[in-house]
């Protein structure tokens, strides 16, 4: 007879517990799911190892039930387009990681990211769960590559690299922006042509370099190419551009696109754009608006909010926008879909949507979202409650008011 040692026999036992995860049942929740579901009432959603295993299941077992007494339970907002976690303070050179002089196709900063960022407990506090992070490049047209991070601050917080590559062309302090659309088109037909020599060599080893990878995936629509542009006619003339090369384009800025809303619907390009950009910052962005989101929104083009100007400092007001769009044309349904599931689809991230096998990145709202008065109940991010009161804000607050025998701002 074979003899067991009983400490590992314990051992095992113990380990094997760890596989049947914690499952949290929120219960009684308004639930807009950005599905085909839309808005659920006295909805229950089940979560287990970082997923949504169900919604309105038949009955419900949970170690930890949540009552949200009707309160509004959305996906986790998605912030983009901005440096959270490349950068501290933006005037500080050396706290600045989203920037280099010869940055290219092939510039991935994410290794550089930060997740004990001071931005990351802020933005968290704007319902934000997940962000892309884009490099703000050098003196190529190419910003280099986007990545996402979830903000839970964990140090394995990047969950996605080279999401999409960044080009921006348009106005130029020097030169002129024929020449930007110019070097694009010209990269892209170099790449068509190495790829049409190697289908016909019978030697196919030869190992291709970074950019010549990263151009391919963009010429195979496997990679989106985020650009930066804002007059009308740069937008049509990416559109051919889009339409010559089978791009999966996404037009990022784009204060002119009212003009020309038709072609962008048609052509089933995305946009991204600031909600409370309204007044020209040069002469490509006259026609800057409050009501572009939802003029662009009417016409079938589907939007993505970011929020403008600093954005990574910024980026926890990402929920105010959107309730400025909507209060200028945009529908409610519409604002929650450009901060949760269309930047998620452009992006390719399992995320934005309230659905069973989705990650579990859920806020619960005392109220709606877009109103300044409502506040963060709870926050799940990949199935697990963060903290949303311990930005460097919340601190300085407590530090200020702490009663102490020592002058103000000292604490014993």
């Amino acid at each position: 007879m074979k003899k067991f040692n009983l400490s590992l026999v314990t051992g095992a036992l113990l380990a094997s517990s760890t596989v049947f995860a914690q499952v949290t049942a929120i219960t009684n929740a308004t639930v807009h799911t950005m599905t085909d579901k839309g808005v659920l009432k006295d909805a229950t959603v089940l979560i287990e190892d970082g997923k949504i295993i169900a919604i309105n299941p038949s009955s419900v077992s949970a170690d930890v039930t949540i009552d949200a007494q009707d309160k509004i339970l959305t996906p986790g907002f998605i912030g983009s387009m901005n440096q959270v976690g490349l950068v501290e303070v933006g005037a500080v050179s050396r706290s600045n990681d989203g920037y280099d002089k010869k940055a290219s196709a092939m510039f991935d900063a994410s290794t550089a990211f930060n997740p004990r960022s001071s931005l990351i407990p802020y933005a968290r506090k704007g319902g934000l769960t997940q962000n892309v992070v884009v490099p703000r490049g050098g003196e190529s047209i190419f910003s280099g590559l986007s990545f996402v991070t979830d903000l839970t601050g964990d140090f394995e917080s990047v969950t996605a690299t080279e999401t999409a590559l960044i080009v921006r062309l348009g106005a130029k302090s020097s030169g002129s922006r024929a020449v930007s659309l110019k070097q694009l088109v010209d990269k892209l037909e170099g790449q068509q042509k190495k790829l049409a020599k190697k289908d016909k060599k019978e030697d196919k080893k030869d190992e291709p370099s970074k950019e010549e990878q990263v151009l391919t995936k963009v010429l195979k629509g496997e990679l989106p190419v985020i650009t930066k542009v804002s007059r009308a006619s740069d937008i049509l003339e990416l559109l051919k551009v889009k339409k010559q090369f089978g791009l999966n384009l996404v037009l990022w800025n784009a204060e002119d696109a009212p003009l020309v809303k038709t072609q962008i619907s048609e052509s089933k390009t995305p946009v991204i754009l600031s909600a409370v950009s309204n007044l020209p910052s040069d002469f490509d962005s006259l026609h800057a608006s409050l009501e572009t989101a939802g003029e662009l929104e009417k016409a079938g083009v589907k939007v993505l909010l970011a929020v403008g100007s600093d954005s990574s400092h910024n980026v926890y007001q990402l929920r105010f926008d959107a309730g400025i769009a909507v209060a200028n044309g945009m529908s409610h349904d519409g604002a929650l879909k450009a901060v949760t599931s269309n930047i998620a689809d452009v992006f390719g991230l399992n995320a934005g949507k309230v659905a069973k096998g989705q990650r579990a990145d859920l806020v619960l709202w005392s109220a709606d979202p877009f109103e300044f008065s409502t506040s963060i109940e709870s926050m799940w991010i990949n199935g697990e409650k963060v903290n949303t009161n311990d930005s460097r804000h919340d601190k300085l607050r407590d530090r200020y008011n702490t009663p102490s025998d020592m002058p103000r701002a000292y604490t014993k």
